[in-house]
């Protein structure tokens, strides 16, 4: 094992994953980032490939990343004080340990017939989700537009434990060309619209989600091929005003997969 135990934070290599782990140009530039956790190192492997480095703090690991530790006893191993360590971590991280990757970069098929698009996401939980749960239901391929956060950040690759890995994942695109260009149904969620349930899915399928708070812009939506609402029970307070973006994903693309099988 290719083994260093670095302690000051003037380090070179400690600089650069600290950049990494807080910046998302340099995540780009760079064409790395740093997964936390055994099941998303594993999942990288199954998918990608070995990492670059692996990154342990001082003191015991658990049991997983022990064994994890061994498996890849002939990559480049640093270690690092607690502290230090845990500048890195999105949370602090159960398992204890860290690897710095390449960011895979996944083809994108041509003319996919199921497509998640999404609009000003802001937080990289929330988009991890999404994410992952694109990544459940089938979909071909995401795009992201230029002000969503970013996919390969910790906390979004936390939150997608592993969909980043297995889906085309499009960042600052445009999606107003992209609704142009898509040769199918694209809907665009909204608070006024016809009933995702009215719609027949099993053609080529296109679905655009917008920011967590203020929703899709207006330009948008009038740029898909028509606006649609996931209806909603009433109660004695009144109508709920709306679903959150992982909600009406969820709904949108599992309704899909129901109508093709």
């Amino acid at each position: 094992m290719s083994f260093k135990h670095i302690v000051s934070r003037d380090n070179p290599v400690f600089k650069h994953l600290k950049k990494l782990a807080d910046n998302a140009r340099e995540r780009r530039s760079e064409g790395q980032t740093l997964l936390d956790g055994v099941h998303l190192i594993e999942a990288y492997m199954t998918a990608i490939g070995e990492p670059i480095m692996v990154i342990i703090p001082e003191g015991q690991s658990s049991v997983e990343a022990t064994g994890l530790i061994q498996a890849l006893e002939h990559v480049s191993t640093m270690m690092l004080p607690t502290l230090m360590f845990a500048e890195l971590t999105p949370v602090a991280s159960a398992t204890g340990i860290l690897a710095l990757v390449k960011i895979p970069q996944i083809s994108v098929p041509e003319n996919p017939n199921f497509v998640l698009m999404l609009e000003d996401i802001q937080d990289p939980g929330n988009l991890g989700s999404l994410l992952r749960t694109a990544a459940a239901s089938g979909v071909a391929v995401v795009y992201l537009s230029s002000s969503c956060t970013d996919a390969w950040s910790p906390k979004s690759l936390r939150g997608g434990q592993g969909a980043q890995f297995v889906l085309p994942v499009v960042a600052r695109a445009d999606l107003i060309a992209e609704l142009a260009n898509f040769n199918g149904h694209s809907y665009a969620t909204a608070m006024v619209g016809e009933s995702l349930y009215a719609q027949d899915l099993t053609q080529a399928t296109a679905f655009v989600i917008g920011n967590e708070g203020a929703g899709l812009r207006q330009k948008t939506i009038t740029a898909a091929t028509k606006s649609i609402t996931i209806p909603m029970a009433k109660s004695k307070l009144g109508a709920v005003e709306s679903l959150n973006a992982g909600a009406a994903a969820a709904v949108c693309l599992f309704e899909r997969k129901r109508q093709t099988g």
